[in-house]
């Protein structure tokens, strides 16, 4: 990590920008559309394996086996180990 020094001591570390995927995960009981934030840098998959156990989202719906939206949150912490499969909503071709 590159860091910089202000002559009054402050340390200042580079910003990390991410822009944001929406997605849509299946577990092993629900479905949860969300934002998944993604390193301008890496792919989904590459941000995936570098997570520790759990995946942040934003703007998260939670649905059930009828996909109606049984909880909304502003955020939400998922364990890994719980995902089925994650779909980029831009890639779904057909519903």
């Amino acid at each position: 990590m590159i860091t910089q020094f202000e002559e009054k001591g402050k340390i200042f570390t580079p910003k990390i920008t991410k822009g944001q995927r929406e997605v849509l995960i299946q577990t092993t009981t629900q479905k949860i559309r969300g934002f998944f934030h993604v390193q301008m840098d890496l792919r989904l998959l590459d941000e995936l394996n570098e997570s520790n156990h759990f995946l942040a989202l934003t703007d998260v719906e939670i649905l059930d086996v009828n996909e109606k939206v049984i909880y909304k949150s502003n955020f939400l912490a998922i364990n890994t180990d719980q995902i089925i499969w994650i779909l980029p909503s831009d890639e779904i071709i057909e519903k």
